[in-house]
């Protein structure tokens, strides 16, 4: 059984199961530079998972096999992520001199304290963060856990499509570490990740590296293609395309698309403010856009003009030299939504 912050092991693919679409990545690294091996997105079966649940991992499986075939990676190891809500995480204080086995034992102990379901259920793991800044004699301990069944079945469809899940870590944990790579000369300041994703929109508010503040809200870029279905007759696969590839009637700006980029900054403005009311926080520097909507005409500048804060569309590949097998132009419109695979696919070098 893998548990949350597995050990790494080397040239790991980075694998994002997110509703809507299996996301691939491989990285490679020659001297300080990173380069793109392979990388792909393959659409998921409706309803194959919900909310970042899956259910049906045969739909899964399948989509992944026809991406490794499309994007003929070299590795055949894998890191995934569970999505926060998925996950129980707390900072815990404890001993600093004690071994990782000894600390385990204790956790598992203490650990009726922290989960509310049964220990034989549950996937546990810790990572030490450092030395508490309230007691140097002790240190602080990131607790992490979510149910065994939710690891296997990311392990079950990876193994339909020949791969080997050796590394799970939190999505959260994926972000913060694309994030260095995408934020630029932001990273030292207080920014905003907003990743758009199809069904889901999460604020992660990330401070000198670290996200210190997330929230999730129900809502997403699926919200658009249902539009477009609506208005103009097309089936989901229809609208999906017409969304990314354009060739829309001259009423879609008007009537749809800037009826969707309205709700965005609505979304955006008021998950900041829930922010700024969670206590006495940090001032937000600037914003940083991600997933798959994050790209949408118009959609930066309208946010950027309406909460006067400067936006950033993310691109952890905008340093990274490109392989040969990689469709750069197409790499360039795919990067917003790969930042948790970018995130995973670089557990390779911890």
């Amino acid at each position: 059984m893998l548990g949350l912050f597995s050990k790494k092991a080397s040239s790991l693919l980075g694998i994002d199961i997110s509703s809507t679409s299996v996301k691939l990545l491989e990285l490679s690294r020659v001297g300080n530079r990173f380069r793109v091996e392979a990388y792909g997105v393959e659409p998921l079966p409706a309803n194959a998972v919900v909310e970042k649940n899956i259910v049906e991992p045969e739909g899964v499986g399948h989509a992944l096999s026809r991406l490794l075939a499309r994007a003929r990676p070299g590795a055949k190891h894998a890191a995934l992520a569970m999505a926060g809500s998925a996950v129980i995480s707390k900072v815990i204080e404890m001993e600093a001199g004690l071994s990782d086995d000894d600390r385990e034992s204790q956790l598992k102990v203490d650990a009726d304290q922290y989960i509310p379901y049964p220990l034989d259920e549950a996937a546990i793991d810790f990572d030490v963060l450092g030395y508490s800044a309230r007691n140097p004699e002790r240190v602080d301990v990131l607790l992490a856990a979510c149910r065994k069944e939710h690891i296997e079945v990311r392990e079950a469809a990876l193994e339909m499509a020949g791969l080997t899940a050796r590394v799970v870590d939190l999505e959260a944990c994926a972000l913060e570490r694309s994030f260095a790579l995408a934020a630029g000369s932001s990273v030292a300041r207080t920014v905003a990740l907003i990743d758009i994703g199809a069904t889901l929109t999460t604020l992660s508010v990330v401070h000198e590296g670290q996200i210190i503040y997330s929230r999730e809200q129900l809502f997403g870029g699926h919200q658009l293609t249902e539009h477009i279905q609506r208005r103009y007759r097309l089936s989901k696969e229809e609208a999906g395309l017409v969304k990314k590839q354009g060739g829309l009637p001259d009423d879609y700006a008007s009537e749809v698309l800037q009826p969707f980029q309205e709700a965005v900054v609505q979304q955006v403005s008021r998950s900041l403010q829930l922010f700024q009311a969670s206590g006495p926080q940090r001032q937000v520097d600037s914003i940083l856009l991600a997933g798959g909507s994050a790209s949408v005409p118009g959609l930066a500048p309208l946010i950027e003009q309406r909460l006067s804060l400067p936006v950033l569309i993310a691109n952890p590949f905008a340093g990274m030299s490109i392989g040969g097998k990689v469709d750069a132009a197409a790499l360039a419109s795919e990067a917003p939504s790969l930042m948790i695979a970018c995130g995973l696919a670089l557990r390779s070098f911890d």
